[in-house]
């Protein structure tokens, strides 16, 4: 899902940047993303709901990214308590309602037109800079809004009687909220902590959230113990659930968020952000060639063009 634009830190005069490996780094990540919406999917049809598997998401995810914090720099976990508002907002706002209005929406429509909802996020973004924080932005703004506005129109079919489910749509643009807030309050912690423990504590106060809203003791444990059909073109293949959820967990969240900071590394944010671009094609492919989600060539089209004005939007801050 949609975690491929993180928080910069300051840069450092003397990093040494290498373009052709961060750029590695994001397609790869983007590749383990793209699958990841895939084996959600299965996870969830299998009977999973949303709510518990978003909180075994962000929990598996903060031990993994928990155990590289404490191999690469334990005192990168110290938190001030003049920080723990901003990264509860962070955490629950952008990571614990963005992931589950998204495993909403991939339930009641395809991956990828799902993603192509959310990915609008970064045209809300200069959207909140030009009118509502009155920060400089380049006039292309309107014509990424264009595009975005008339691609989804022609994802959505609005003209015919196929037209996308409602309330998919619905989750869909509400993840895109969050996750337009989480490159927000991103923003603002990136000036005050790193990436990397950024992103531990966004998921801690995700999963606190979580386990308040339902606690782990009601947590469906036989549910893990079972098996789930992989559902389309693999329909008579099985896998126990537990290893879904821990592909979820490590190569869907844990790794690929690594390698994105890990690309942020070498790349500007800007860049990382257009990279990210892949997701919702890539995460295409791999719908329709493992669930059969064909889109129409109107669709296609109309994907296409949402990806140019995102990529436009982009580059007008």
């Amino acid at each position: 899902m949609v975690e491929t634009a993180l928080p910069v830190a300051a840069n450092d005069p003397g990093r040494v940047y290498r373009p052709g490996r961060g750029y590695a780094y994001l397609v790869v990540a983007a590749v383990l993303f793209a699958v990841n919406g895939t084996v959600s999917k299965v996870i969830l049809e299998a009977g999973m709901s949303a709510p518990r598997l978003t909180e075994l998401r962000c929990a598996g995810a903060v031990l993994g990214l928990g155990l590289v914090v404490l191999v690469v720099s334990p005192r990168r976990l110290l938190v001030s308590w003049s920080e723990v508002p901003l990264l509860a907002a962070y955490g629950v706002a952008g990571v614990a309602l963005t992931q589950f209005f998204y495993f909403i929406a991939i339930t009641r429509m395809p991956v990828s037109i799902a993603l192509l909802f959310e990915y609008t996020a970064p045209l809300m973004v200069a959207l909140w800079a030009r009118f509502v924080m009155h920060q400089p932005v380049r006039n292309r703004v309107w014509g990424a809004l264009g595009l975005a506005l008339a691609g989804l129109a022609l994802v959505a079919d609005v003209w015919s009687d196929s037209s996308l489910d409602g309330l998919g749509v619905a989750a869909a643009l509400v993840a895109a909220v969050a996750l337009a807030t989480y490159y927000l309050l991103g923003e603002h912690s990136a000036s005050k902590r790193d990436p990397l423990s950024t992103t531990f504590w966004a998921f801690v106060f995700a999963t606190l959230f979580w386990s308040v809203v339902q606690p782990w003791w009601s947590f469906p444990y036989s549910a893990v113990t079972g098996s789930a059909s992989l559902l389309g073109n693999l329909d008579d293949l099985s896998l126990p659930l537990w290893t879904l959820m821990s592909w979820m967990v490590v190569l869907g969240t844990i790794v690929p968020f690594v390698l994105v900071l890990s690309g942020l590394h070498h790349l500007p944010a800007t860049r990382v952000g257009m990279v990210g671009m892949l997701e919702p094609v890539l995460a295409g492919v791999v719908a329709w060639l493992w669930l059969s989600e064909a889109l129409s060539a109107v669709q296609l089209v109309g994907a296409g063009v949402v990806l140019a004005g995102i990529m436009l939007a982009q580059t007008s801050r």
